[in-house]
């Protein structure tokens, strides 16, 4: 059992869905300050893989209510194929209510199979990084992009499984704590859409495309940690070539230093860079 940083003023007691009880403590803590390092990242939240950073790094969630779905539609279609009041038919029956009853008491512990991962890599993205830069993807009182998406019933219930909304909040709560800087930019950035090499914006991509080539450098990008790197840079931090501040997309420069104003030398050590964090 964990120590108490001091007493507690006050105790309460928690029953959960699952009949589990829990106590809740009232405690002062000293604020806790983690060493300063001049490590910087944008992260982008995705379905398939749950979160790519800034620096190449991809980041696989567990999905656990996925899985057990999987296993429910697989019971489920055995038992169509079966004749009803044949003895086979029951004996699936039964296999498919046994599964049904047994999901409703894992439930808890998908949910903390998730929560504890989300601790997990929020924690460490905080201690590596002074400042974190996610995308606007929800709000308080349930506002926001994600909402939108979660009454997509195809998208609803791989991103409720994700748990995006308690990462951020996770993320916000842990930087506070820790004298970290947390942003957010505007859900409205174009990250997807813009080449993080030279600034050039090449429209709108769709879902399916997941690498694209810059049609203004030639600059090859895997879609997840472009729109990353254009997060960071969103959020004030100039870690990519078009982060300098002023527009994106500089006026044409002399002939000789590369298309939009960007060396192409500097666009290529940006290209072994990811390469390298890959």
């Amino acid at each position: 059992m964990r120590k108490l940083p001091s007493e507690p003023s006050s105790v309460t007691v928690i029953k959960d869905s699952a009949n589990r009880y829990f106590l809740s403590f009232v405690v002062e803590i000293q604020p806790e300050t983690l060493p300063k390092t001049d490590n910087s990242v944008g992260i982008d939240l995705g379905i398939k893989t749950f979160a790519t950073l800034s620096n190449g790094q991809k980041i696989d969630a567990p999905k656990p209510l996925k899985k057990r779905i999987k296993k429910y539609r697989k019971l489920s279609k055995s038992l169509s194929k079966k004749t009803k009041g044949s003895k086979i038919y029951e004996k699936a029956r039964l296999r498919v209510a046994k599964f049904s009853y047994g999901m409703l008491r894992k439930h808890a512990k998908l949910k903390d199979t998730r929560t504890d991962f989300l601790h997990k890599l929020s924690t460490k993205i905080i201690s590596e990084n002074q400042t974190i830069v996610l995308e606007y993807l929800f709000a308080k009182h349930s506002e926001g992009n994600v909402s939108g998406m979660v009454k997509n019933r195809k998208l609803s219930r791989a991103i409720s499984d994700l748990g995006w909304r308690t990462f951020r909040t996770f993320l916000e709560g842990k930087a506070e704590k820790y004298g970290r800087n947390f942003r957010v930019i505007s859900r409205w950035e174009p990250t997807s859409q813009i080449c993080s090499c030279c600034g050039f914006k090449g429209g709108k991509l769709d879902l399916q495309v997941r690498e694209w080539e810059c049609l203004n450098c030639g600059t090859r990008h895997d879609r997840d940690e472009n729109a990353a790197i254009n997060i960071l840079v969103a959020g004030g931090q100039s870690e990519t070539l078009n982060g300098r501040g002023g527009k994106r997309n500089p006026p044409p420069s002399p002939p000789g230093r590369g298309a939009r104003g960007v060396g192409a030398a500097a666009c290529e050590t940006l290209t072994r860079r990811r390469a390298a964090a890959r």
